[in-house]
């Protein structure tokens, strides 16, 4: 199997957070979106971002910028369409998508989604991360996604579904599941009080 692209899905409204682009958000100095791409540019044969609207806004970034090609904020599925068409005429076979309000997601992210999906035979895995009642949590951002399924996504979207679980479970997607060493490596910054929360990891990681 190829390298696979990387797709950052920052295509979410931020309603918890007043709104905007939580990516573009300052985390100890450096925006959620630059530390997003600091653990997952290593990782890929290439980068995009899934942003609606004004694409001028990440250019500091030098990416290239992918919108939704379904309306009306579709969620995290629309993003994943997105990524697949621009890897298709790239000419690539698959995509990993990583949240971009997510910044400490594990570093060896890639590998063990591609080694889940080689294992199970399939062409599509989905991280999960271990909650402290419901098991192993999938983490639907986070997942290997295979060009040859946009087509019948793009169909699925414009049939009205959004969930992501809904879509994964009809192609049998593998789990690549990853550790919780102290705290969920797919914490997400959703609020002002989740972002003090990660301000305080990140200190503590570098004492």
């Amino acid at each position: 199997m190829q390298a696979p692209l990387g797709v950052i899905l920052a295509g979410g409204l931020a309603t918890r957070m007043g709104g905007g682009d939580k990516g573009l958000l300052e985390l100890c100095g450096q925006s959620l979106m630059a530390r997003v791409i600091e653990r997952l540019g290593p990782q890929v044969a290439g980068l995009a971002i899934n942003a609606n609207g004004d694409a001028a806004r990440f250019g500091g970034f030098g990416l290239p910028v992918v919108a939704d090609s379904i309306d009306g904020f579709a969620g995290p599925l629309a993003g994943v369409l997105a990524g697949l068409d621009w890897a298709a005429a790239k000419g690539a076979e698959h995509i990993v998508t990583a949240a971009a309000d997510t910044p400490f997601f594990p570093a060896d992210l890639v590998p063990r989604l591609l080694l889940a999906a080689e294992e199970a035979g399939v062409t599509m895995a989905l991280a999960a991360s271990p909650h402290r009642t419901r098991g192993m949590l999938r983490q639907p951002t986070f997942g290997l996604w295979s060009v040859t399924l946009r087509e019948d996504l793009r169909t699925a979207l414009q049939g009205g579904v959004r969930k992501v679980v809904q879509w994964t479970d009809r192609h049998g997607a593998a789990l690549a599941p990853f550790p919780a060493d102290g705290f969920n490596p797919f914490f997400n910054v959703n609020t002002p009080e989740d972002m003090k929360m990660a301000e305080a990891l990140i200190s503590g990681e570098s004492e």
